[in-house]
């Protein structure tokens, strides 16, 4: 059975292949087939035939959407504007970039991406740790010594934990001794941050979990395909010479002010992040693998977007 991770690279290379065969009909098309395109056609392959007719209905609904909104992508300027295809290595990812799969016009000095997900929302796995500074790697402000006082007594016992070999499942009241504790000072800290740098943080944390650069995120359901814009620098929706995009995908306004940031009612791993703009973001925390390790992982998801965020779904 394939794993999420591959089920993810495997609508990579479905978009990919979808997005060559309607584009290359009557344009030229380069596909880029580096190790990143062979492992999502790798991904790809694990699946019987039934499974990537699906994944290929969901692309083919998708993108022949996308070509409606984005014009350049099937009208060239020239015959030297060559369009290529290519699928995006994960260490983009690490830089900021989440974008899956891009289409590159480098005669314009164009390009647009499309993030693909199988069947979820979230954004970032995140980590939290006694040596993880997720202040400077998140929003480039450093956390304070206040901030790894508090929860290094719990990192350190959950070290002795794996030194024991422990695993979690054996653990008594995991939430209240481990999880409560790190999410409060992660919260007090965000909150910190904020207050000393008002106005910058919830931007630099939303361009910290979306990506620095626009796209299209595409998201493949049981029995159809999403489609949302996230325009937040105003690159996607271009005019293609004297052609007009079919649909607007309104440019996103930066959040720049916290309006609450809370637990979740009836949760004890959860808070809730409310910014101005429309933008709502949720923190799951929990252990991210069986054996007990001086760790834990966040669940991020955008819960809440702007009511100007561009939308599609399409039943196929």
């Amino acid at each position: 059975m394939p794993t999420q991770t591959e089920a993810g690279k495997a609508f990579e290379y479905a978009l990919l292949k979808i997005s060559f065969d309607i584009l290359s009909q009557n344009h030229e098309i380069i596909v880029t087939e580096d190790s990143s395109y062979i492992v999502a056609k790798n991904c790809f392959n694990l699946f019987s035939d039934t499974e990537k007719g699906k994944y290929l209905k969901a692309a083919d609904a998708a993108f022949r959407h996308i070509i409606e909104i984005e014009p350049k992508l099937e009208n060239p300027i020239s015959t030297s504007d060559v369009l290529t295809l290519k699928i995006v290595s994960d260490n983009e990812g690490m830089k900021g970039d989440v974008r899956d799969i891009l289409f590159i016009r480098s005669s314009q000095n164009w390009e647009i991406g499309i993030s693909a997900k199988n069947n979820h929302n979230a954004v970032k796995h995140s980590r939290l740790s006694d040596h993880i500074d997720f202040g400077k790697e998140w929003v480039d402000l450093n956390c304070s010594k206040i901030y790894f006082d508090k929860v290094a007594p719990v990192f350190s016992e959950l070290r002795t934990l794996q030194h024991e070999s422990e695993l979690w499942r054996n653990l008594k009241d995991k939430h209240k001794r481990f999880y409560a504790p790190i999410l409060a000072a992660f919260q007090d800290e965000m909150i910190r941050l904020d207050k000393v740098n008002p106005t910058i943080v919830p931007a630099k944390l939303l361009n910290y979990l979306i990506g620095n650069k626009d796209f299209y995120k595409v998201i493949k359901r049981a029995n159809k395909s999403e489609i949302y814009g996230f325009n937040l620098h105003g690159t996607l929706n271009k005019t293609a010479s004297k052609i007009k995009p079919k649909f607007k995908v309104t440019k996103l306004k930066f959040p720049s002010r916290i309006i609450e940031f809370s637990q979740k009612p009836n949760s004890t791993n959860t808070l809730i992040l409310t910014c101005d703009e429309g933008w709502q973001i949720s923190f799951r925390i929990h252990n991210a693998s069986t054996k007990v390790e001086p760790s834990l992982k966040f669940d991020i998801n955008l819960i809440g977007q702007p009511q100007t965020l561009y939308s599609n779904h399409l039943n196929w």
